[in-house]
Order: structure tokens, then C-alpha cells, then sequence
């Protein structure tokens, strides 16, 4: 049989390999997207509220264990991160938030300087189709990747944006806009009732014209280096036990996230010498910062019982659950084509910062145990909320040469004090806002953390016991210059040391932005793909 050879393998059909699939199809390249994962076919990866099911479903989800974080008193996090077109893209809460410009310029001030946010802008605006209102000059009209607003209003979601407005978060209709503080209706990737995936989006155009093949099911076990240059990559099917190599002549880019890609690099040979070394792997570029700078947002949780008003919970309960079923087969409409969040807020942890610096989610419902994987049975509703940008630093690390064995994963959470004090000032916060009026004649009782835990620690024991991780995490494969020894990948998202090589994921953030990180995904898909026709 002959070698099988492509102009682009890219590694990962993700969000951001997705794009970069499908603008490299659209170019006319030939293209190869390997994906571990299988086909984008289960029903649940559609339905808004399918989220509840996607994110424990072994199939599609890698469910990665984490390691004990010191600061959580020794907890371990697990992460639920996509397997299937799409990536996490596909079983995420469908918020599309961009973060702040400060965010960007910051990234920009590290060594970057080709991504100041006037300069990524463009890319999110190419990506995207926003419908409804939004701040002119910011939004696409006319790109792929469908944004809409939330169609269906909430009694006790206005209720909860008015008593923030009460304490004085302003109002904000477009959080993607001029600025990001202030509280409203999420923007989201549903559309027609159905989530918008960037396989959908993307990779499938592309699949179609026939510039794009897809292999699911396809493990890559290595990326093949020679002579200093990545020349393909080997890979085996789930269920065989024969790896097949396939060619790239132009690039190899790694697209398999913040935890797929720094992994596959040191199974690679890219990567602390060291480590390395001590799993048998052979080091063909010593690059330290590989898996290191582990950035996610941790996510702790106020649950309310409510009272005089409905939940969503009661609606998919029972009979009531067979009309939302009904009504949603019929109009695509009702609580399966909600998102499982439908307020955000973004605010400041103390007045004098000048960049807002804590998000809070409000949502009319309530999950046991605050993990989105179930409804509780009576009438409830969920705060959330989380440092945008925490100091506390993690990392991946490969545990043995077997690709097929996950690697260690230490979230870190909490580990800065001022994390912590950030953290500790967002649940306060949480509890005005639920404690004024209008919302607060709707609470009936703050079941969890509950009353009695009124000071600091308390407050902050609570979230090392139940806080969990908001599926954000980034910077595994940081970006930044040469000069810079913790870097892995220039502006152009070219691996240091290893020519025709690049990793375009969430893993290149230098910093985590102010935001989900699904929207930043997309905008350095398009990035990637600009660069490697450009660069």
C-alpha cells in the first residue's frame, strides 16, 4: 500500500483543529484530521440541555483523573474534556464569552506582540455569526459559527439580574462588546435549538468538499521528527493492535487541547530532558515548559431552595418531563433547549481594581452535590462563581511512554493566597445579590454553604470541599519567545526547536483569559490556520 501523505495532518478535532481544518480545506489544501474520539452521533452532543449526560459519558468524554491539589486539603479534580468531532466543543455549556481586551494585550506584554486584542478582534469577528443585537464593530454577521442570544426569559433570572442591579452591577446586554462588566443573558452557541459544534461549523464543510479526510477513532501515539523537522505522526485505532504512520509535507499541527497536547509532545520526545529521560522516552527537543503553566478556573458553588417560583427542575420531572420532550420534538423550544447556564455577571472583587477581576453564573436550577450531571428534586437554583484569572500554576506530565495511559494531571487549585482572598470576596458577592431584593423573596433557604458559614475561612473551607472545576483548562503549551525558557510555541504557534510543527489549542494561552475558553479556541483556530498559510 502506498504512504499515505497530506499537506496538514492536524491532531485533534477539537475546536480549535476544527477550524483550522476546515479554512485549510477551504484553501484548497489537503488535509488529515485524526481524532481519537468516534463520530459527533450521539443525540445528547445536540440537545442543549444534553450536557448533563455528555459530561459523564465515557464514550465521548475523556474523563481524566487529576491528582490531589494541596490546596484543596489533598482533593482530587477530574476533567471532562471532549472525545469526538467537535472536541470540547461538543460537550460543553454552550457559552460563547471572548474575555476582556486586557486579557489579550496582557498576552501581548509577555512576548506576543502579534495578539493584542485589536489584532484578535478580526479572528473572532471571522468566526462568527452573531444574531440579535450586540456593541457595533464587534460581532461577525456572517461566519460559520452561529451566537445567539437566550430566547426564552426567565421570571426568576430577571429577578436575580435586578438585585445585582440593585447592589450596583450594571446591566450589560453584550458582554463581548466595548467591556465585559456588568451582568445579563449568556450569549450562546445554540441555534434553532440546537447546539452549534465546531465540527458542525467547520469541519464538516470541509469533509464534504473532499479537501478533508477524518479518521476517528485514531489514537496518535507520537509525532515522527526527523532531522529536526515533524514529518507525521503514528497512530493506532481503537480495538487494533498494528499502528499506521501517515506523512505530512508541509505541517504537523497538534490540536488535541490543554491536556491531549503536551501530553502527545513528551511522548514525542519534546520536553523537560529529565522527565523524559526517567520514562525511556528519547528527547529530541529539550523544551522545560511543556505541560507546565496549567491554568483553569475553579469553580465553587452557592445552592438556594426556592420558593413561590418554578424551577427547571420540576420541569423535567415526571409528567412534566414528557411535555418538555413533546414540546421540544415539536418547536425545538422549552427546558431541553436551555443551556445549563443562563446568567452570567463579571464584577470586581474590590472596588478600586480597574478590570473586573470575579464571574459569577446564575442558573434556575440545581444539581446534587453541585456537579451538572443530575437535577435535585425540589425547587432550586445555583450560583457559581470564580476567579478569572488565578495565580495558582499546575501541570501534565506523561506517567509512562504508553499513549494509551493518561497522564498525571495536578489542577493546583487554591495554592495562592490570593487566589484564595479573590475567591472568599466572589461567594460574598454570591450571597448579596441573593440576599437583596427582588430575588431575595424567592429564597426560601441557602442550603449549601448555609448560613452558619458567615466568615472567610468558613467560607473558604467550603469551596476547598465542594468546589470543582469550571472546564477551562489552558496553558499547557504556553506561548511566548525563545528568550523565554517556559515557553513552547512563538507567536506564530511554531514549537520551539522542532520545525513543521505547531500546537493550536487552549493550550498555547500564556494566561487564561477572563472568560470560557471556547470562544478564544476559535479565534486561534483561525489564527493557526492564517499562520500556516501565511508563515
Amino acid at each position: 500500500m502506498s504512504e499515505q501523505v497530506y499537506d496538514y495532518i492536524i491532531v485533534g478535532a477539537g475546536t480549535a483543529g476544527c477550524v483550522v481544518a476546515g479554512r485549510l480545506a477551504e484553501a484548497g489544501h489537503r488535509v488529515c484530521v485524526l481524532e481519537a474520539g468516534p463520530r459527533d452521533r450521539n443525540p445528547f452532543i445536540h440537545i442543549p440541555a444534553g450536557v448533563l449526560y455528555t459530561l459523564r459519558n465515557k464514550r465521548i468524554n475523556w474523563m481524566y483523573q487529576g491528582v490531589g491539589s494541596p490546596g484543596l486539603n489533598g482533593r482530587a479534580i477530574n476533567h471532562a474534556r471532549g472525545k469526538t468531532l467537535g472536541g470540547s466543543g461538543s460537550i460543553n455549556g454552550h457559552i460563547y464569552n471572548r474575555g476582556q481586551a486586557a486579557d489579550y494585550d496582557a498576552w501581548a506584554d509577555m512576548g506576543n506582540p502579534l495578539w493584542r486584542y485589536q489584532d484578535v478582534l478580526p479572528w473572532f469577528m471571522k468566526s462568527e455569526c452573531k444574531l440579535g443585537e450586540g456593541d457595533e464593530g464587534f460581532h461577525g454577521k456572517t461566519g460559520p459559527f452561529t451566537v445567539t442570544d437566550i430566547d426564552q426569559p426567565d421570571a426568576l433570572c430577571d429577578a436575580f439580574i435586578q438585585s445585582a442591579n440593585a447592589i450596583g452591577i450594571p446591566v450589560n446586554s453584550d458582554y463581548n462588546g466595548k467591556q465585559q462588566e456588568g451582568i445579563a443573558y449568556a450569549q450562546r452557541s445554540v441555534s434553532r435549538g440546537k447546539r452549534v459544534s465546531p465540527a458542525r461549523a467547520f469541519l464538516y464543510p470541509a469533509m464534504k468538499s473532499g479537501s478533508a479526510r477524518v479518521i476517528t477513532n485514531a489514537h496518535v501515539r507520537r509525532i515522527d521528527i526527523e532531522s529536526g523537522r515533524a514529518c507525521g505522526v503514528t497512530y493506532q485505532a481503537v480495538g487494533d493492535s498494528v499502528s499506521s504512520t501517515i506523512k505530512a509535507s508541509r505541517e504537523v499541527v497538534v490540536c488535541a487541547g490543554a491536556i491531549g497536547s503536551p501530553h502527545l509532545l513528551q511522548l514525542s520526545g519534546i520536553g523537560e530532558h529529565a522527565h523524559l529521560q526517567s520514562l525511556g522516552i528519547r528527547t529530541r527537543c529539550n523544551l522545560p515548559g511543556v505541560g507546565s503553566n496549567l491554568r483553569d478556573h475553579y469553580a465553587v458553588r452557592s445552592v438556594l431552595r426556592i420558593k413561590g417560583m418554578s424551577t427547571i427542575n420540576e420541569r423535567v420531572r415526571g409528567l412534566s418531563l414528557a411535555r418538555e420532550i413533546i414540546r421540544y420534538g415539536v418547536s425545538r423550544s422549552g427546558a431541553l433547549a436551555l443551556t445549563p447556564t443562563l446568567v452570567y455577571c463579571f464584577w470586581k472583587s474590590r472596588q478600586q481594581l480597574t478590570n473586573g477581576d470575579i464571574q459569577l453564573t446564575f442558573t434556575p436550577a440545581s444539581y446534587p452535590h453541585g456537579v451538572q450531571s443530575g437535577l435535585d428534586k425540589f425547587p432550586g437554583a445555583t450560583i457559581a462563581c470564580w476567579q478569572q484569572r488565578p495565580l495558582s500554576a499546575g501541570y501534565v506530565k506523561a506517567v509512562s511512554s504508553e499513549a494509551f495511559e493518561q497522564p498525571e494531571i495536578q489542577g493546583n487549585y487554591l495554592a495562592e493566597p490570593e487566589d484564595r482572598k479573590v475567591l472568599a470576596a466572589a461567594l460574598r458577592v454570591a450571597r448579596r445579590i441573593a440576599d437583596s431584593p427582588p430575588f431575595s423573596g424567592y429564597v426560601e433557604e441557602e442550603l449549601w454553604p448555609g448560613r452558619d458559614c458567615d466568615t472567610d475561612e468558613a467560607l473558604l473551607e467550603h469551596a476547598m470541599q465542594t468546589g470543582n472545576t469550571a472546564y477551562h483548562p489552558v496553558g499547557t503549551c504556553r506561548m511566548g519567545p525563545a528568550t523565554d525558557s517556559t515557553s513552547v510555541v512563538d507567536q506564530y504557534l511554531r514549537v520551539h526547536g522542532v520545525a513543521g510543527l505547531r500546537v493550536a489549542d487552549a493550550s498555547i494561552m500564556p494566561m487564561i483569559p477572563s472568560a470560557n475558553v471556547n470562544a478564544a479556541s476559535l479565534m486561534i483556530g483561525e489564527r493557526a490556520a492564517d499562520f500556516l498559510m501565511s508563515h
